[in-house]
């Protein structure tokens, strides 16, 4: 955990930014209290999109057949 007051805080803000966003955990102390941590935002998820897995998937010729093993359970 990297500990900085608040003037080195506003000195180096833009490295403070990119070690957060680099998984450095930052912590800003006003009068050697936390104060602030510095955490990056989660990055959005990339919409879904229909289709996307087509070909990539293979099912069985025989996969929709009934199981020898339910015999007993289906009787």
């Amino acid at each position: 955990m990297e500990r900085y007051s608040l003037r080195e805080a506003q000195d180096q803000l833009g490295k403070l930014i990119d070690e957060a966003q680099d998984g450095k955990l930052i912590v800003i102390l006003d009068d050697q209290q936390r104060a602030v941590q510095l955490v990056p935002l989660a990055t959005a998820k990339k919409q879904r999109q229909p289709g996307s897995a087509r070909g990539k998937i293979r099912l069985a010729p025989d996969f929709d057949a009934p199981l020898d093993d339910f015999d007993s359970y289906t009787k």
